[in-house]
């Protein structure tokens, strides 16, 4: 016979990972994004950009991170940006990037677990 845990046990290892649910819409506009981020050099770009001091970092300081060419970088970045992750802007002959801190914060709140429920005293 198995036994079964308080439901206050229950809610402290198995608490839900949001409050609610997300809408058909919300989960496919999230998909887009984590589908940016699943390739590692684009986790990798991410990371360089969102960890670079002054909250922005030239392209030129990201390409030499990297063995692959100019190209295929200018390619991911593409795609970072067009996922909303980043922006960039063109100064001269370069682009300084920047993440947006509230698509950051989107992701992070739909990985982070939902503080578990109190029992009742």
């Amino acid at each position: 016979m198995s036994k079964q845990l308080p439901l206050a046990a229950m809610d402290a290892c198995c608490s839900p990972l949001a409050r609610e649910p997300l809408s058909a819409s919300q989960a496919a506009e999230l998909a887009k994004i984590f589908k940016a981020i699943s390739d590692p050099i684009r986790l990798r770009l991410l990371s360089l950009i969102a960890s670079h001091g002054g909250g922005e970092v030239c392209v030129c300081d990201l390409t030499s991170a990297f063995d692959v060419t100019g190209p295929t970088i200018s390619h991911h970045l593409k795609v970072l940006r067009e996922s909303g992750l980043i922006d960039g802007e063109r100064r001269g002959t370069w682009v300084y990037y920047r993440v947006h801190p509230e698509v950051l914060a989107r992701l992070s709140a739909v990985l982070v677990p939902a503080a578990p429920a109190t029992a009742p005293a």
